[in-house]
C-alpha cells in the first residue's frame, strides 16, 4: 500500500513539474528570441533534472573534481546517469538516436541540446565526432558513455574507440567518472540501474515506487593521456575500473 500511494502521490508531482519544466523552455525561448544557445540549454536542463531527482528522492554523493569543460568519460547504468550528472554540472551529453523516441526522457534530451548517433551507421561517426569537436570548441562540457550501452554494474564494459576522435590530440580538458546507485530497500542492479532487456515505462514506474536512492559519482582528471585512440581508450577504461574499485 506504501508503494502504491507513493506511486500515485510522484505521479501527481511529475506531471506538475513537467508543466513548470516545459513552461521553462518555453520563457527560455522567448527570452532568446526562438531556438535558445546551447549554454543556455545545458542550464535549463540542469535545473529541470535536479527538480526530477528531488522528485525521486535521489541523494547525490560527489567525490573528485567535478569538470565544467572538456570530455568527460563515464561507464553507464542507467538513464539517471544522465540526470545526476547534468545536475552536477551543465553538460551536452552524446546518446543513440532511439533515446529520440523515450517517453519523458526523450524531450529531455532533444530540449537540452544531446547529440544523437545512429549506431547502425558506421558512417555517423564521422558526423558526431564533428558535433562534439565543434561543441568542446566552444568551452562545453561533453559527457561521453563509450561503453555504447547501459549495464548492471557488476562490471565496467570495453571502451569503444572511435567516438575518443575528437579528444585525441586534443588540449581539451579530460576527466572520467564512476557511477554506482544504492536504492533503500531494493536492489540497485534491478531498481536503478537500466539493462538488458528492460523497457522504459515498466522501469520508470517501478522506479516511481522506490524509497531514496543514493548515487555516488567519483570524479577523476587525466593529465597524461594515450596518444591514439585505442590505447586512450584502455587508459579510460582503467581509470574508471579504478575509481570503482576503490568505491568499493
Amino acid at each position: 500500500m506504501r508503494k502504491l500511494v507513493r506511486f500515485a502521490l510522484r505521479s501527481v508531482w511529475l506531471c506538475a513539474e513537467l508543466l513548470l519544466i516545459n513552461a521553462d523552455f518555453a520563457w527560455l525561448s522567448l527570452r532568446h528570441g526562438g531556438a535558445p544557445p546551447l549554454r543556455a540549454r545545458t542550464r535549463w536542463l540542469q535545473r529541470s533534472c535536479r527538480r526530477v531527482l528531488h522528485l525521486l528522492s535521489v541523494e547525490i554523493e560527489p567525490d573528485g573534481p567535478c569538470p565544467l569543460d572538456g570530455l568527460l568519460v563515464s561507464n553507464h547504468l542507467s538513464y539517471l546517469d544522465i540526470l545526476v550528472l547534468a545536475t552536477l554540472t551543465p553538460a551536452v551529453f552524446v546518446s543513440k538516436s532511439e533515446v529520440k523516441h523515450w517517453p519523458l526522457f526523450g524531450w529531455f534530451a532533444q530540449m537540452g541540446g544531446t547529440i544523437f548517433l545512429r549506431r547502425e551507421r558506421r558512417a555517423d561517426v564521422v558526423r558526431i565526432s564533428a558535433e562534439i569537436a565543434t561543441v568542446l570548441r566552444g568551452g562545453n562540457l561533453v559527457v561521453l558513455f563509450p561503453e555504447g550501452t547501459s549495464s548492471n554494474g557488476r562490471e565496467v564494459l570495453p571502451f569503444r574507440s572511435s567516438l575518443l576522435e575528437p579528444i585525441n590530440g586534443q588540449e581539451h580538458r579530460l576527466s572520467v567518472a564512476c557511477l554506482s546507485y544504492a536504492v533503500a530497500g531494493g536492489s540497485a542492479e534491478n531498481d536503478a540501474c537500466y539493462w538488458g532487456g528492460m523497457t522504459i515505462l515498466p522501469h520508470l514506474v517501478k522506479l516511481l515506487t522506490k524509497g531514496q536512492i543514493r548515487a555516488r559519482v567519483r570524479f577523476s582528471r587525466i593529465e597524461r593521456r594515450a596518444h591514439n585512440r585505442k590505447d586512450l581508450a584502455r587508459q579510460l577504461h582503467a581509470e574508471v575500473v579504478r575509481l570503482k574499485a576503490a568505491g568499493a
